[in-house]
């Protein structure tokens, strides 16, 4: 069995498609793009794929940018190191080029395809194309061992979801070697796994490409305008090349503790699988435990100071750099950096992100607070369905969104 990060042992480049509209995170994604979101109290939901290639040795990215992207490309600038010690270790934003015409990328393979010069002027033997919205750790160098040893074209990572909602994946079938027999893209009436009624078997949306097959396949598709991976192209691959399923379970992830969720994904591209994936970082034996030195998601750096607690009662929090708290009470909730939170106040199973200024006697219950908000004294949120629905963002879930308020210089 493994028992660290794989090294690759061929020439890769990343691809990040990081361009997503994020439709169903709505107010996050107001002002920025999906993998801009903030997470966790200090990370963007960008970090998890960045920390797994470079965690994997993969140091060669190309991050494909669209959508309300001036937030991520402030947020890469100034927390990733963009150039390593040689040419070929680089993090590059690339927002459409435009070089087969006035055009926007119109979906994901078309995105790669209007790059395609950058991946001939590499040369990889491999291209990595992975997403960017998702919450996971994963050592992609063993992917990569299972796509070498089985002489595949394409492989694609995979995952079993629960079948009622499967109908929102690319959804793969396999034969007992694991090569592809169908793919089908958010199916009506998924089919289940063999053995397994309650589950289905999810594409991930990472891929591992032959150089020379991705090329041919981009190629080959130039006369489709709108071209996507899932939709357009996986469907049918598995009929013209050597097309692999790799289980995401038998990934093994160094320093994993017994109580983790053993191939822990999320899809956080709704709000109340985002504020769920939020609760899974709490609590003493959290279904993702981030304190990993053997596999660290790596984050922004914060130049202010550290956190300050007067007094109250807290349990099962995440306090961010950065914060002042005063008489408060804090429960099953996460603070971002810089967050301000005064006499009598009370937040409970709530997401505070960076720089809000909590005032006295203020009550929060299943909140999400975006950056930069200033919540009034003895204002409640999230204690009443119809005043909530009347002032604020409601998901159905009942979540309770405050938008991103309005930029203040952080308060120290």
């Amino acid at each position: 069995m493994p028992t660290g990060p794989i090294a690759p042992t061929r020439r890769v480049l990343g691809i990040i498609m990081a361009g997503g509209k994020g439709e169903r995170l709505y107010p996050l994604t107001h002002e920025r793009s999906k993998p801009s979101v903030p997470f966790g109290g200090k990370y963007r939901i960008v970090d998890f794929v960045l920390s797994n290639f470079v965690n994997s040795g993969i140091h060669s990215i190309y991050i494909l940018v669209q959508y309300m992207s001036q937030s991520l490309i402030d947020y890469l600038r100034g927390s990733w190191h963009t150039v390593g010690l040689t040419r070929d270790q680089f993090i590059t934003v690339v927002p459409p080029q435009m070089r087969l015409g006035d055009m926007w990328y119109r979906g994901t393979a078309d995105a790669v395809r209007q790059n395609l010069n950058l991946i001939r002027d590499f040369d990889p033997d491999m291209v990595a194309v992975f997403g960017a919205d998702h919450i996971y750790r994963m050592d992609i160098g063993q992917m990569m061992q299972f796509h070498m040893e089985r002489g595949a074209e394409i492989t694609i990572a995979t995952i079993p979801v629960p079948l009622k909602s499967a109908s929102f994946f690319g959804i793969v079938e396999v034969d007992a070697k694991g090569k592809v027999a169908t793919f089908v893209e958010k199916p009506e009436n998924p089919k289940p796994l063999p053995g397994d009624a309650g589950h289905a078997l999810s594409s991930m949306g990472n891929y591992l490409f032959n150089t020379d097959v991705l090329v041919r396949i981009l190629e080959d598709e130039t006369a489709q305008a709108n071209l996507d991976f899932g939709k357009s192209i996986l469907p049918d691959i598995h009929k013209k090349f050597k097309a692999y399923a790799y289980d995401f379970s038998t990934n093994v992830l160094p320093g994993l503790k017994p109580y983790e969720e053993k191939g822990y994904w999320r899809d956080v591209g709704a709000l109340s699988s985002y504020y769920q994936a939020n609760m899974d970082i709490l609590g003493a034996r959290p279904k993702i435990n981030l304190n990993n030195r053997k596999w660290f998601i790596h984050a922004g750096s914060y130049e202010g100071p550290p956190a300050k607690i007067i007094d109250g009662k807290f349990s099962n929090c995440i306090i961010g750099d950065g914060c002042f708290l005063r008489d408060a009470a804090i429960k099953n909730s996460i603070l971002g950096r810089g967050v301000h939170v005064h006499d009598g106040a009370i937040i409970e199973d709530s997401i505070v992100m960076d720089f809000c200024k909590i005032r006295s006697e203020a009550k929060l219950k299943r909140v999400i607070v975006d950056r930069f908000n200033d919540i009034p004294s003895k204002e409640t949120i999230g204690h009443s369905a119809a005043k909530d629905a009347e002032r604020y963002f409601v998901d159905a879930s009942g979540i309770v969104v405050l938008p991103r308020g309005k930029t203040t210089p952080p308060v120290r």
